[in-house]
């Protein structure tokens, strides 16, 4: 058994380790968290972009500053045009530095960092493929849900929920879509946006400083891996120790009865019979009169006019038990022997054959002999003798 429980300690210490690394890993797909600074190192590779009104023929400008590890610009809107804006947007690029689609419908919000002077309104929007209405080559046709966000001189930090942006109105109305369908999908978004608002300062040079920003998300698919993941192994590993820890028993308990078997008073009797007459009086009338309930040291001592010292230091030098003990283990191994070779045997029945009149003492004794009680020690007997002659 001391083989099995070393085997099932290192298997446990491996599965744990095993467990806390792919959790570990998990957790950390799990909650997403993709920087977009620096740009060369991004996993979404994007290139800054400014955007102005220009084409409508307004005056509004963008000068941009740092783009690799911040975005830090200015920008200034004029009076002029219609619908005044200055922006910088984030393209997406793929590995060849071409414009692409990316995916980001696992992220579920965007963060930041922001400083603005003088004190600003700027708005966020996300650009997306609008099925039916969106034209690649024209950004116009895109959806963009956006949000807003203020900013002043004290660096402050934006969290905007990517779930929860706003088509908007003046989109809806161009492409003469109802204004209730205000629904978008994040699996194909060109490029992000950052510029001013309605309530930006007019005709002002405004510096805008961003750092730390990047896209937050939550993907579950790795939390429900992990749990499937852990209810297997774990399960696998249970079916595996029980099984083997009968095995294991089954195996101990052979052993131990084969070794039992041959009873002690017998082996001494035969190498050497004559050679103590009180010593082969005491084991032969303990082998033939063990299963007598009423047997004590008393007893023996008046049948066999041996007096108690005498036995109980033959026994102890010759065997290593004290009278009780030695009593017991004859009692206990004629027992076992009894248990493997029936089915559906009454333990009560066994316990008063070998000579116990209580049969709870009887399973206490036994279980501290084998390990397991007298039912156990008969049930796994029949299964590994039925497994054996399979």
């Amino acid at each position: 058994m001391l083989d099995f429980y070393k085997k099932a300690l290192v298997s446990l210490l491996g599965l744990l380790l095993l467990s806390i690394l792919v959790g570990y890993l998990c957790v950390q797909r799990t909650f997403l968290h993709i920087p977009l600074l620096p740009a060369d190192t991004s996993r979404f590779p994007w290139e800054a972009q400014p955007e102005t009104d220009i084409y409508e023929g307004g005056f509004s400008s963008i000068k941009i500053g740092d783009t690799r590890y911040s975005l830090d610009f200015e920008l200034s809107v004029s009076k002029q045009a219609k619908h005044p804006f200055s922006s910088i947007a984030l393209v997406f690029k793929d590995k060849r530095g071409q414009p692409t689609l990316v995916d980001l419908s696992a992220f579920t919000h965007v963060s930041f960092s922001v400083k603005c002077s003088p004190a600003n309104v700027l708005v966020f929007a996300a650009f997306t493929v609008a099925e039916g209405v969106t034209k690649p080559e024209d950004f116009l046709t895109y959806r963009s849900p956006s949000a807003f966000f203020s900013c002043d001189e004290q660096w402050s930090r934006v969290e905007l929920d990517l779930t929860r942006l706003e088509t908007p109105q003046w989109w809806l109305e161009m492409f003469h879509l109802k204004l209730s369908m205000t629904d978008y999908r994040l699996d194909q978004v060109p490029k992000i946006l950052f510029g001013s608002s309605f309530q930006s300062p007019m005709e002002v040079a405004s510096r805008v400083q961003l750092n730390e920003l990047a896209l937050e998300g939550r993907d579950w698919r790795y939390l429900y891996f992990l749990g499937v993941f852990l209810l297997v192994i774990w399960g696998c590993y249970g079916a595996w120790f029980f099984r083997r820890h009968s095995q294991a028993l089954i195996s101990d308990l052979r052993s131990k009865i084969q070794k039992d078997r041959p009873l002690v008073a017998y082996q001494q009797l035969s190498v050497e019979p004559q050679r103590d007459k009180e010593q082969a009086a005491i084991l032969r009338f303990m082998a033939t009169e063990y299963a007598n309930a009423e047997l004590n040291l008393d007893t023996m001592v008046s049948r066999i006019g041996v007096s108690r010292t005498r036995i109980n230091d033959i026994l102890k030098a010759e065997l290593g038990y004290t009278f009780t003990g030695y009593l017991n283990k004859l009692r206990l191994t004629e027992a076992a022997r009894l248990l493997a070779g029936k089915e559906d045997v009454s333990i009560a029945e066994i316990a008063y054959l070998v000579g116990y009149k209580n049969v709870s003492y009887f399973n206490k004794l036994f279980k501290e002999e084998y390990g397991c009680t007298p039912k156990s020690f008969n049930a796994l007997y029949d299964k590994t003798s039925a497994a054996s002659d399979d």
